[in-house]
């Protein structure tokens, strides 16, 4: 073994999802979904992490649209030029998930040579590029593209599948040829999901089918596919022909780094008891019906390790994992990353080598849970989160990093399995002798739900009372923090009734005031993490548009007065406090919100009002409280506004509720604000958004699932 190999650390590269996946005659581009088309200024941020390479797109049918086209490489250029700059190697991209321009496709049988023609132009371009991934995943793409039909051309038959293979194959290895001629140290990194199909007894043979396939991209490159190959017969059946075989035998084209990319979701369980799942679930062969999903659903999940050593011991070649990534929660992000680090440097340490791990999606992605099909603007985080005017770093960067300088990355919520590691009965077991999370104002909305979404999420915790933990007393504070001692304080208490503050300022001031100001001190001087909560009514209403975290605040009630005044004090005294607002919030797991007392009220017949004149931005507790622990995990601070996407009057509220209820939206009474009885002044406007990236789903959509989920 090379004595590189010693050092058992892998390094750190990053990858930038750049899908540009034509699905009927439209192009889908991540890369100008996400921003980063327009971002030059990225790249230093890509620099930052402290990361050694980069998979970094150069696609083919941006800078090439038209075949007879002048190539304009004015944004290639500045940006390559950065990352040479800052000394960061480059894996070029030249067609990832996709078709080719307009004027080729999958299954053209002159794709290879106009592919590997462009690839030549990219070398000749940029002669200085020394890693190359020409196409990445060719049998996924070639199996979303030829056998399911998710993507252009849309075929779905076996034929067109292993066409479509082929011809992505047959462009790597020509356009490593053209590449080479200019650079002939050029190397090719080579990249496919790593996969495993698990099953019943009854689905064995399948399994084995498909376990076999899933090696095709490395068989075909290193000349593995001869007459004596499992799938030699298979694909002449399938009326390949035996020339097309014979190229790759004949030019093997072996690849430098084995790139794999290993998701979640790699690992997939078939199961004949199709009748356990929903209908979107069912496939099958010509022989078995089967339900196709996640093995770690089934239990059956092997894991990263034991795949590469798969992988190893049948090719033996340098291996990288190349895109690491989790659509999840954020310390569930982190703890894959986690999971997958330690992994491979076990691995590494084992004598299997695994060169690098690549932190994938830096900038996040679109739709992918769909697979790019449905334009649900479902956005999913990367290590950046680019839905604000500029990308945000999230904790995902700190342990990219951290894992790129040092070698290991240090959070408390690293203590606990990953969700795919942990047993059924994890969340029902105390977490002992964990670091903990301190949620003030139990049984409160908001306390209620961060308790139930914390055991969700598999964050430690623990709740206080007022009787519990009297947040006026300072010294009570300090004597519960120091035997908890907990990492992060989570402040829901106060003073809730707008109308009765009026009456009664001087408890509404000590609650909403002095109690989180006197915790924001205490946790300052030890170290501690602390959010609190704001709310809408800082504003006075006079402006039309919403409200951002820039806007003057000017309150015209007394609560809102005390929300501005904890606000200033908490920020003075401890900068590191995050401070959400957020807007009439409901929730699905207790009686104290409009939405419950509607619903309550129409579906007796009776009568419920609501005001017509004033304008809001309803807000569902659960998704309020995944963002703020979102935001917490990544570090954040100041003020921050969260509500869902949509604004309506109360009354506009009332009667969607209703409608969705199944009830009239006659049953809901209106009246201005005037005529409503309301002791305090509210705003006329107070719906909030965020101009520093933080947004929630849609109402509607966060409607529909208070109807799936409340439990009162």
């Amino acid at each position: 073994m090379d004595s590189n190999w010693k050092d058992y650390r892998p390094e750190i590269w990053g990858g930038i999802e750049c899908s540009c996946t034509r699905i009927h005659e439209e192009y889908r581009d991540q890369l100008r979904e996400t921003g980063h088309d327009h971002r030059s200024a990225d790249i230093q941020l890509i620099a930052n992490l402290g990361i050694s390479k980069l998979r970094y797109p150069i696609l083919w049918e941006r800078h090439q649209p038209n075949r007879a086209g002048i190539i304009d490489w004015t944004w290639a250029s500045e940006r390559l030029q950065l990352l040479k700059d800052y000394k960061i190697e480059v894996i070029a991209g030249l067609l990832h998930h996709g078709s080719g321009p307009m004027h080729t496709s999958l299954e053209d049988e002159n794709f290879p040579g106009l592919f590997a023609a462009y690839a030549r132009k990219v070398a000749m371009q940029f002669p200085h590029i020394n890693y190359y991934n020409p196409v990445n995943e060719p049998l996924t793409t070639a199996r979303f593209s030829g056998l399911y039909g998710f993507w252009y051309p849309h075929r779905m038959d076996e034929q067109s599948f292993f066409r479509m293979l082929l011809h992505q194959l047959k462009a790597i290895v020509l356009a490593m040829r053209e590449i080479r001629k200019v650079n002939p140290s050029a190397q090719l990194v080579q990249t496919e999901d790593l996969t495993l199909i698990h099953s019943g007894e009854v689905l064995n043979y399948q399994a084995d089918f498909e376990n076999e396939r899933r090696w095709l991209t490395y068989d075909f490159l290193c000349g593995k596919v001869d007459r004596h190959h499992p799938f030699w017969n298979y694909l002449l059946r399938c009326g390949i022909s035996a020339s097309a075989l014979h190229f790759f035998v004949e030019n093997p084209c072996v690849p430098d780094y084995m790139g794999v990319n290993y998701y979640v979701t790699s690992e997939r369980y078939l199961d004949a008891d199709v009748q356990r799942y929903p209908k979107a679930l069912h496939g099958g062969n010509c022989k078995h019906a089967y339900a196709d999903i996640e093995a770690v659903r089934a239990g059956k999940m092997k894991g990263i390790s034991f795949l590469l050593k798969q992988a190893w011991n049948r090719y033996h070649l340098p291996l990288a994992v190349t895109e690491c990534y989790l659509s999840c929660t954020r310390e569930e992000q982190l703890r894959w990353i986690n999971y997958c680090w330690e992994s491979i440097c076990k691995l590494n340490r084992q004598g299997v080598p695994v060169k690098a791990l690549t932190v994938w999606s830096l900038f996040g992605n679109y739709d992918w849970n769909s697979l790019l099909t449905r334009r649900d603007n479902r956005y999913e985080t990367g290590v950046f989160d680019t839905r604000g005017i500029q990308p945000r770093k999230t904790a995902m960067a700190d342990i990219t990093s951290s894992l790129a300088i040092n070698g290991k990355y240090n959070h408390p919520l690293l203590n606990i399995p990953g969700w795919w590691l942990r047993k059924e009965n994890y969340k029902t077991k105390p977490q002992t002798n964990q670091p903990t999370i301190l949620i003030i104002g139990k049984h409160g909305t908001l306390a209620n739900a961060f308790s139930k979404i914390c055991v969700e999420r598999a964050i430690p915790f623990q709740s206080a009372s007022r009787q519990e933990l009297n947040i006026l007393n300072g010294n009570n504070i300090r004597l519960y923090i120091d035997r908890l001692k907990p990492w992060a304080i989570i402040n829901t208490a106060g003073f809730v009734d707008v109308d009765l503050a009026e009456q009664n300022q001087q408890q509404c001031f000590a609650l909403n005031v002095l109690g989180p100001v006197t915790l924001a001190k205490i946790c300052e001087a030890a170290g501690i993490r602390f959010v609190s909560f704001s709310s809408d009514l800082v504003f006075n209403g006079d402006k039309r548009l919403p409200y951002d975290e820039e806007d003057r605040v000017g309150p015209i009630n007394v609560y809102g007065t005390s929300k501005v005044d904890a606000e200033h004090l908490i920020i003075k005294n401890n900068p590191s406090a995050l401070i959400i607002r957020s807007s009439a919030f409901f929730g699905p797991w207790d009686r104290a919100n409009f939405v419950y007392k509607l619903i309550e009220s129409v579906s007796k017949g009776q009568r419920f009002y609501a005001a017509e004149d004033v304008l809001i931005s309803p807000t569902y507790v659960p998704d309020l409280v995944h963002a703020a622990l979102d935001l917490l995990i990544d570090g954040e601070s100041g003020v921050w506004h969260v509500a869902n996407d949509g604004n309506l009057s109360w009354a506009q509220f009332g009667m969607l509720l209703a409608r969705r209820a199944g009830y009239s939206e006659k049953n809901v009474g209106v009246l201005t604000s005037m005529d409503m009885g309301w002791i305090a002044k509210r705003p006329v406007f107070s719906v909030i958004k965020s101009k520093r990236g933080i947004q929630l789903p849609r109402l509607e959509q966060a409607i529909d699932r208070y109807f799936n989920e409340r439990t009162v």
